[in-house]
């Protein structure tokens, strides 16, 4: 299974406080980039380079720089759009896309209101969404750049919980899943233990 859990001090540290009830939304939408900002370096650690030589102070040396290449970032609204800036931040030649879901919170099942995608054939796509839950969201958005051209698109959340990554994997198998925290489970109400609430909420104050 191609799950890629972030092992940095750095990304537990923020994550404790992503979890803590008392942390503010400034401070949530914060931690929320630094860890987004984490996940996008090691989400993107096996991206081809390719020799240049340049001239340093001293002398000429080869060094190493990111072949010709592009990205989508697809951000699952709205909780999603926490985790978009890093990787504009990061990669300049980057577009981004929408998908909408939203969960029914008495069926949690996922129901698409909006999709606007660039072309993504030929370009690295990473789906972005903080909570990898029972993974409903996350199967019907990787589906949707999936039929829009998409090839082996990556998933990148925050939390994940087991029930959530096994959904993945059953219905679009070997995708990679980058997240910072493996969580134990769902609860009754289709939340991640021990979790954080509502992505969201927290990150927006609604």
């Amino acid at each position: 299974m191609p799950l890629h859990i972030l092992d940095h001090p750095l990304a537990a540290h923020i994550v404790t406080h992503l979890r803590d009830k008392t942390t503010k939304p400034a401070t949530f939408r914060t931690l929320t980039y630094q860890i987004s900002r984490l996940l996008a370096i090691e989400a993107t650690a096996e991206l081809d380079t390719a020799a240049r030589e340049i001239a340093t102070p001293l002398e000429r040396m080869t060094g190493r720089v990111l072949a010709p290449t592009s990205f989508v970032v697809v951000p699952i609204l709205r909780a999603g759009l926490g985790m978009v800036q890093p990787f504009t931040d990061i990669f300049p030649d980057v577009s981004v896309g929408y998908v909408g879901l939203e969960r029914d919170h008495t069926t949690a099942v996922a129901r698409s209101y909006y999709c606007k995608l660039p072309p993504p054939a030929g370009r690295h796509v990473f789906v972005v969404d903080p909570m990898l839950a029972t993974g409903g969201s996350a199967v019907q958005a990787l589906a949707v750049v999936k039929e829009n051209g998409a090839v082996d698109p990556t998933l990148v959340c925050i939390v994940s919980a087991p029930e959530g990554v096994a959904e993945v994997e059953k219905h679009h198998p070997g995708t990679v899943i980058h997240t910072a925290a493996l969580d134990r489970e769902l609860n009754a109400k289709k939340y991640i233990l021990p979790g954080l609430g509502d992505f969201g909420d927290r990150l927006y104050g609604t």
